[in-house]
C-alpha cells in the first residue's frame, strides 16, 4: 500500500468513525463528548478516564481504539487530539478509592469526574450527548449512548481512549522512577512476569490494588 492508498483509507475509516457523532448533530445535537477509560485490570495505579469533545470539521487521520496504536503513535495522536478539540477532561481514581468500592464503580466515578473537567473547559456551555464504550453513567444527567467496543466505532470515544492512555501511562513511568523493581515503565501496572517477580521479591507498593492481589497472594502461601 502507497502513502496515498493509506491516506484514502485512513480518510474512509474516520468517515466510518464519525457516523454516531454525524447522526447526532443531524438531529440538532451540537456538543457531544465520547468517554473512555484505561487501567480498569492491571494489579497498580489509578484506573483514568477521558472525555473529550470533538469539532464537526475534526480531520486528524489514524485515530483509533488506543491498543492498536504504537505508543509513539498514540504519543503524537494525543497531542493533535489535545490541540484540534473544543474541550477535554481527565479523571482519576487511585488504587486506595478502587478497594473500597471496586473497579467498576471506580471506573464510572473517574469518568463523571471526567466529564466535569471537560465541561469546565466549555465555559458555561454544557455536553448534550455522551458517546461511551459499553456503560451508562447513571448518575450523570445527560442523554448517553453505550457503544460496545466504542473505541473502534466512534472517533470521539476513540480520541478519549488515546488521551486516557497518554495520560495514564506517563504517570505510571513516573511511579516506575519511585518503585524502579516492578517494571511499571514496560507493563503499566498490569501482571506480567516482571511484575510477578518484584513482588514476590520486594512486597507491594502503596500503588498496588490490595483487592486484585488475592489470587497472587493465595498462590504465593501469604494472607493479605
Amino acid at each position: 500500500m502507497n502513502k496515498l492508498e493509506k491516506a484514502e483509507m485512513l480518510k474512509n475509516k474516520l468517515i466510518e468513525m464519525s457516523e454516531f457523532e454525524n447522526s447526532l448533530r443531524n438531529n440538532g445535537i451540537k456538543i457531544i463528548a465520547g468517554i473512555d477509560e484505561v487501567g480498569r485490570g492491571p494489579l497498580a495505579g489509578p484506573v483514568y478516564a477521558a472525555c473529550v469533545v470533538l469539532p464537526k470539521d475534526f480531520d486528524v487521520l489514524g485515530v483509533d481504539d488506543s491498543k492498536k496504536l504504537s505508543e509513539k503513535k498514540r504519543n503524537e495522536l494525543n497531542e493533535k487530539i489535545k490541540e484540534k478539540a473544543i474541550a477535554y477532561g481527565i479523571g482519576i481514581v487511585n488504587n486506595e478509592t478502587i478497594d473500597e468500592i471496586n473497579i467498576l464503580n471506580a471506573t464510572k466515578l473517574a469518568m463523571k469526574i471526567a466529564v466535569t473537567n471537560t465541561e469546565k473547559m466549555l465555559e458555561g456551555k454544557c455536553i448534550e450527548h455522551l458517546l461511551i464504550d459499553a456503560l451508562k453513567l447513571e448518575e450523570v444527567a445527560i442523554p448517553q449512548t453505550g457503544i460496545i467496543k466504542g473505541d473502534s466505532k466512534s472517533v470521539s470515544i476513540a480520541a478519549a481512549s488515546i488521551v486516557a492512555k497518554v495520560a495514564r501511562d506517563g504517570y505510571m513511568i513516573e511511579q516506575s522512577k519511585i518503585y524502579p523493581y516492578y517494571s511499571f515503565e514496560s507493563n503499566k501496572g498490569y501482571g506480567t512476569k516482571a511484575h510477578y517477580e518484584g513482588m514476590r521479591e520486594y512486597g507491594f507498593t502503596p500503588i498496588h490494588r490490595k483487592t486484585f492481589l488475592r489470587k497472587f497472594l493465595k498462590e504465593n502461601g501469604h494472607g493479605i
